[in-house]
């Protein structure tokens, strides 16, 4: 669906970092890869984690999420978002998506909030639980932009922290702006199939110098610095990126407008044959520059949907549904949500279709 592409410095960068000797999270190519994508993100700081569902654990943990407060995400989304949310033993409230953006609609958060939220001591809670509504994470799903704008200037007005889910957005904008870079705290993947990737690896983007330190705190174990001593001044997780990682994202990095370029052209070729035969191809909207990192067709009902996965399965090409919908999953199925009539309606149409690389001698 999205093989990886080494054709740069990825070899030599590790051979080096394994000639350091220096492979673990104490590194130099993991302080490097922080301040590059600091600098092609244009933000204040990066900070290297395991994967992107320790990123979305850690950001939620240092906004304050806690026990039984609520988040507001949405459905149509990748496990990883709602299982971050309960690994903080909060609840996911799913709130409706776009059909063109395939994000989270910032009409249906405004509605949900004024019909279910008040302001109490400063803080949004839950009038039917009683709960506080702790963070909102909208994603980009795909690597198309959401209304992030509106969303924070919403999510501003009721007190609630924005944790963006730009996972899959390496790359993309919004009015010339980084995904991911918009909210307090910004998550990305590095994944095998990502548009760049380290095998795994994620990130957490910030311009808070609070939360940037106590990010690198706590996913260091929380370990005090000292010479010889091993104290640890609260509850930590063991999430930083090993130099290996770092080293291979390092190259990748070096490579990442190069791949934009060349996926937009393979979008742009696909555009041109579906609008020709009367399918629909995902595109972006007005004032936004997706990545593309999965491509997206949009059939007409769940019955041509799986005629054509199996058509393309039957011909030996990868495709593959969207995700299953989080109230839909047995983890997810009690939490609270909207009417989710958009994200059903995408569930049942949308297909990606092979998005990789394309090497060009």
């Amino acid at each position: 669906m999205h093989e990886p592409f080494f054709g740069g410095n990825e070899k030599e960068y590790v051979l080096d970092c394994i000639n350091s000797t220096f492979v673990s999270s104490i590194g130099s190519y993991v302080s490097k890869f922080e301040e590059e994508l600091a600098n092609y993100c244009k933000c204040d700081e990066a900070i290297a984690v395991v994967n992107g569902t320790s990123a979305l654990h850690a950001a939620l943990h240092v906004v304050g999420v806690k026990a039984n407060d609520e988040v507001l995400t949405q459905a149509f989304t990748f496990v990883a978002t709602a299982n971050a949310i309960k690994y903080c033993g909060a609840n996911p409230i799913f709130i409706d998506v776009e059909i063109d953006t395939m994000g989270m609609s910032a009409s249906s958060l405004k509605i949900f909030l004024e019909m279910n939220a008040e302001i109490r001591e400063g803080k949004c809670i839950n009038k039917n639980t009683g709960n506080k509504i702790a963070a909102c994470i909208p994603m980009h799903t795909y690597g198309f932009p959401v209304n992030i704008e509106e969303i924070c200037e919403i999510c501003e007005n009721w007190s609630i922290p924005v944790i963006e889910d730009a996972a899959e957005a390496l790359g993309s904008k919004y009015k010339g702006k980084a995904l991911g870079t918009f909210g307090d705290l910004g998550v990305l993947s590095f994944n095998g199939n990502k548009i760049i990737t380290s095998g795994g690896g994620g990130a957490i983007l910030t311009n808070n110098p609070k939360y940037a330190q106590e990010i690198k705190h706590i996913t260091t174990t929380a370990k005090v610095p000292h010479l010889y001593e091993f104290h640890h001044d609260q509850l930590g997780f063991n999430y930083r990126m090993p130099n290996l990682n770092a080293a291979l994202l390092c190259a990748q990095l070096e490579q990442l407008d190069q791949f934009l370029v060349n996926k937009r052209e393979l979008a742009e070729r696909y555009k041109d044959y579906f609008d020709k035969i009367g399918v629909k191809f995902k595109w972006e909207k007005n004032h936004c520059e997706a990545n593309f990192w999965l491509m997206c067709i949009q059939l007409e009902s769940l019955e041509e949907r799986n005629s054509f996965l199996e058509s393309c399965i039957s011909a030996g090409i990868m495709a593959r549904p969207s995700w299953q919908l989080m109230h839909t999953l047995p983890a997810f199925k009690h939490c609270i949500r909207d009417d989710q009539k958009n994200a059903k309606f995408l569930q049942e149409r949308i297909v990606n279709i092979p998005s990789s690389y394309r090497s060009i001698n």
